[in-house]
């Protein structure tokens, strides 16, 4: 390693942390000893670790993992921030799943955070006029990862997708920082309308698995919605929503939803998971 890259490991505990975690890997598995050196150690900043990874996935015959590397590479490069949103993503994974127990975990096979970070390009991308490399991008993450943004939705940082399979987010949905949801959230429109017709998702809130949330409503911040819930009109912050059409049933349970992950809700002397 160059001296730059040990000066670079020193300021960034996320990309020691994960170096460490691969070194570890590549001694216990020598099987995927390779494959970690090649998408990992091989690298001398996360970013180039992930533009690697992410054009490994999300290249084929239509776009080479050689220029989707580019690509990622000019995107990460352009706006140093995509990077700052990488490690918190990274964090939020490994700190709220209880099945997440390193951050090599998350970043090589974790496709809600894969997804996310393929979406972060693809809306950069958008942001820069490149429409139709963007939702070239957007087609080959629905297709690899099961996960469906537009390219023009705008994501926050801190953000986890649990198992993340089926979620579908809308061209004009907004989700803002520290937000968990769970798979088979759809953050949708209500019909063929035109404009802003998504939700918007404030901090801190809770998705459950299978939530609906349809129009150009808000779900206020440090919110839960419950599993299988049907949200058609606004929610207030700090409460718990459920049930189709939802309505609130309580408070949100505490402080921090999105971190505490807590799927329970309390009525009376009775638990029901939400």
């Amino acid at each position: 390693m160059t001296i730059a890259a040990e000066r670079l490991d020193f300021c960034d505990p996320i990309w020691l942390a994960l170096r460490s975690q691969a070194e570890e890997s590549a001694r216990d598995e020598p099987s995927l000893a390779s494959f970690v050196h090649v998408t990992i150690l091989k690298h001398e900043r996360l970013e180039d670790a992930l533009s690697y990874h992410l054009a490994k996935k999300m290249g084929g015959e239509d776009l080479s993992p050689m220029l989707a590397r580019e690509i990622f590479d000019e995107a990460l490069a352009a706006a140093p921030e995509l990077g700052d949103a990488v490690r918190a993503d990274l964090s939020a994974v490994f700190e709220r799943d209880p099945a997440c127990h390193r951050y090599l975990d998350a970043f090589l096979f974790y496709k809600g955070f894969l997804a996310i970070q393929a979406h972060r390009v693809a809306h950069w991308l958008w942001l820069e006029g490149r429409k139709p490399m963007a939702l070239f991008l957007q087609s080959r993450v629905s297709e690899v990862f099961a996960v469906d943004i537009h390219p023009a939705a705008r994501l926050g940082r801190g953000l986890m997708m649990d198992h993340a399979t089926g979620i579908v987010i809308g061209e004009t949905a907004v989700v803002e920082d520290d937000v968990s949801m769970l798979h088979g959230v759809n953050l949708g429109g209500t019909g063929k309308e035109r404009g802003d017709r998504h939700p918007k998702i404030h901090r801190g809130v809770m998705l459950g698995a299978g939530a609906k949330i349809l129009g150009n409503i808000e779900v206020g911040e440090y919110s839960r919605v419950g599993a299988g819930s049907v949200v058609l009109k606004s929610v207030p912050a700090n409460c718990t929503v459920a049930g189709v059409p939802a309505k609130v049933v309580g408070c949100a349970g505490c402080e921090r939803p999105s971190q505490s992950m807590n799927q329970m809700i309390e009525l009376g002397e009775t638990d029901y998971q939400i």
